[in-house]
């Protein structure tokens, strides 16, 4: 039970060793270290985990309506998102029902919404309900004019990315496993079980999941399969400031298309309103970088969709990578031969279908020989609240009577305690960066992005600890 990021890795080998500390990698790991038995090694490349996409995706809990019926994603997204509605309640995790609209803005649209319904019809999904356009303006005032119907879908939700990979994560490091960041893999063989040459030494497992997200098809490779290739399709979004929150009520959704579910307008759990994401494909792994034409075009489209939203402040912009494959399901394949499991190709369903897809990958992995032994739960998690709809620290009379470091906001832009900051430093996975503890705390995420609290919070992190000078 380690969290390291320097100095060599344990000689020993591992039972099991996952790549990837995404929200997926870290669900198996959480999943895998249920079983005492198991030496369980969870690699990161990065600093923290949920580095990668799993921190830049649009925060929404699928209820998988829209899959494609029959497929391995639509049975595990509708399992995940029975599965992770349950755990964020157990653990804190901020949801919120706010329910979706696809919006129909043509006849073609129009005519593509009954075909949508019946198809969330066969993923189990039966409660949703078509609008014609006079419901849809009593429902969302604010949107543009011109749309002629939506399919209004009730369950779909809002949720925080940021706690959920941290809450699975913390578990399975506190259930046992070792989580080494830092770690990146760069070569891989197989002697004597799995030899992973990283850049921290060589690490040794008996069993290999790959979770690398967007190089899973790179170590895919280096074990001699060719079964899909990564695109990296990268998704710009645009934050809006609280004060834009009025304006819409549900997640606004277009008509989807091949490239994915489109250019949205949703609210999140912090008090914002998203638009985007952006879909461009691209050849570099590591272009996560805003452009000006991509913004142009998202607030083009945000235009038409809600027209005050563009009169309203910018908060942020950001982008992240999905690992598109070319493939419509998610590319999940268990090689016996090698006690290995791929876990690829998975989209940005992959949230909500994380706890699933690590229930599936640990039966794969059985059938590859691993013994996983007894079942142990892990102890139960109370994460950091950082959603608006519920009542935050400092807003509690009696954590602020028992602890007045929960009444002294530190960011006041987003209503962050000392206390918070405290108990983010000194927790199981602590951040390693200001970024890591902004995903924690959301201390510099609001209007001023850190020009107001900025030295104050730098100097509580650089001295480890919350206590008042």
């Amino acid at each position: 039970m380690t969290v390291t990021a320097s100095g060599p890795l344990p000689s020993a080998p591992y039972d099991v060793a996952i790549v990837g500390a995404g929200v997926v990698g870290c669900a198996i790991a959480r999943e895998l270290a249920r079983h005492p038995r198991l030496r369980i090694a969870l690699v990161e490349a990065q600093d923290d985990v949920g580095q990668g996409t799993s921190k830049a995706n649009t925060a929404i809990l699928h209820t998988g309506f829209d899959a494609t019926p029959g497929s391995l994603e639509a049975r595990l997204v509708r399992e995940g998102y029975r599965r992770l509605g349950a755990y964020a309640a157990e653990t804190g995790i901020p949801v919120e029902r706010v329910g979706a609209l696809l919006v129909a803005w043509d006849e073609e649209q129009l005519a593509a919404l009954p075909r949508l319904a019946e198809k969330a019809v066969r993923n189990a999904c039966h409660d949703t309900a078509l609008l014609g356009p006079g419901e849809l303006y009593a429902r969302e005032p604010h949107l543009g004019p011109g749309a002629l119907g939506a399919l209004h879908v009730p369950g779909e939700s809002i949720v925080c990315p940021w706690t959920t990979t941290l809450a699975y994560a913390t578990q399975a490091v506190r259930s046992g496993a070792d989580l080494h960041l830092n770690t990146t893999v760069r070569g891989l063989s197989r002697t004597d079980g799995h030899r992973l040459t990283t850049s921290r030494g060589t690490l040794r497992a008996r069993h290999l999941i790959n979770a690398a997200g967007l190089h899973a098809d790179t170590l895919d490779r280096a074990l001699g399969h060719e079964e899909f290739t990564v695109t990296p399709r990268r998704g710009q979004l645009i934050v809006h400031d609280k004060f834009a929150r009025a304006l819409v009520r549900h997640i606004l959704l277009p008509v989807p298309t091949a490239l994915g579910k489109g250019v949205l307008v949703a609210p999140t759990v912090y008090g914002n309103v998203l638009l985007g994401p952006t879909a461009e494909d691209l050849r570099d792994r590591r272009a996560t970088a805003s452009t000006a034409g991509g913004l142009a075009a998202l607030r083009e489209q945000g235009r038409r969709i809600l027209p005050a939203l563009l009169d309203e402040e910018v908060t942020a912009v950001y982008a992240g990578l999905r690992a598109a494959t070319g493939h419509e399901d998610y590319r999940i394949t268990a090689h016996p031969g090698q006690a290995y499991v791929t876990v690829g190709g998975i989209r940005s369903t992959g949230l909500t279908a994380s706890l699933a897809i690590a229930a599936h990958v640990t039966g794969l992995l059985v059938e590859t020989g691993l013994d996983p032994g007894p079942v142990r739960e892990p102890e139960p998690v109370t994460m950091p609240n950082l959603g608006e709809a519920f009542p935050r620290p400092y807003q509690r009379a009696d954590l602020i009577a028992a602890d007045p470091a929960y009444g002294a906001l530190v960011c006041h832009c987003e209503r962050v305690s000392r206390g918070e900051i405290r108990d983010a430093l000194a927790s199981t996975i602590p951040p390693r960066s200001l970024e890591g503890l902004r995903r924690r705390t959301r201390a510099r995420a609001g209007r001023c992005q850190g020009f107001s609290c900025g030295a104050a919070v730098r100097e509580l992190f650089e001295r480890g600890a919350g206590d008042p000078p």
